[in-house]
């Protein structure tokens, strides 16, 4: 019996997981102008006006969406202040049907940090007097620079800038400001010193992701703080059979969020990517939509 769950593990080795699979779809869907990035153009369409439910810069030239944490501090920081209605909403359908689902296999800088972790150097696990206040900022990233600053912080022209999307978010330097730059010789004369703040903050998050697995998501993603809220009761859900259970901690040791699978699977800080599924030796995590009717959790 040991031997077959050894065999089940180790043949899903070797080859494209379906997660990968998916968020390679994702990307190129949401960054599917490619003439954008020959050409150094953000693409300009009637797509353009509609947010994609990813961190996905409405800079970068390959961008058919607009990003919702950028819209939603142009928003509230804006010459006309409203309220994003049509933002949050939007954000709040995703998090009530996918929770972090988003994150695990929709977002194309969560693929980014998937892809550089398995870069082979030594690894870091943070100790948890450390990890879980620090995944705290996330949080007040979302409330204050995101949300916060931009409603308050008032200019004398009147108009507040994105404090998230000009002073940290990597996903904009990555997919948007570095693009642009490269075929763009006048926007290289232009470059200041905001421009070299923002490629250091893209190289820590960069070494970080190869030490860490996934540090932009536990600890700075605004939008993975505003997902993390409904992820309890989002209509996808994750389930342990404590009774199939083991307890061999696999699934915890593949977690990339860190998260006490054993103790609570439906965490906020779980992105849902399956690689606990995928470990499982007994086959006792699954997960789903839940049934209005059925277990909490339970596949429908």
């Amino acid at each position: 019996m040991p031997g077959m769950y050894r065999h089940r593990v180790r043949k899903t080795k070797g080859r494209i997981s379906g997660q990968r699979v998916v968020q390679l779809i994702s990307a190129v869907l949401v960054n599917g102008y490619l003439i954008g990035f020959q050409k150094g153009k953000i693409f300009t369409g009637g797509t353009k006006a509609v947010c994609v439910p990813v961190l996905n810069c409405y800079s970068c030239p390959g961008a058919l969406g607009a990003c919702p944490i950028g819209a939603l501090q142009a928003a509230v920081g804006g010459m006309t202040r409203h309220v994003p209605f049509y933002v949050l909403g939007l954000l709040m359908l995703f998090g009530v049907v996918l929770g972090r689902v988003v994150c695990g296999l929709l977002c194309p800088f969560g693929l980014v940090q998937d892809l550089l972790h398995k870069i082979p150097v030594p690894k870091w696990n943070p100790p948890k007097q450390v990890d879980r206040p620090a995944r705290l900022v996330k949080y007040f990233v979302l409330l204050v620079l995101v949300i916060g600053l931009p409603a308050f912080a008032v200019t004398q022209t009147g108009v507040t800038p994105p404090y998230f999307c000009k002073y940290i978010c990597p996903a904009g330097t990555l997919g948007g400001g570095i693009p642009l730059l490269l075929a763009d010789p006048a926007l290289r004369s232009l470059a200041g010193g905001l421009f070299g703040w923002k490629v250091l903050v893209l190289a820590a998050v960069v070494v970080a992701s190869m030490l860490i697995h996934r540090p932009f998501c536990r600890y700075l993603c605004p939008l993975g703080a505003f997902y993390a809220l409904f992820n309890r009761f989002s209509f996808f859900q994750m389930h342990l059979d404590e009774a199939a259970c083991i307890g061999c901690k696999k699934c915890e040791h593949a977690c990339p969020m860190a998260v006490e699978v054993t103790k609570n699977i439906n965490s906020a800080e779980c992105i849902r990517c399956g690689k606990c599924k995928t470990v499982c030796p007994t086959g006792a995590i699954s997960s789903g939509f839940t049934c209005g009717t059925g277990k909490r959790g339970e596949p429908a």
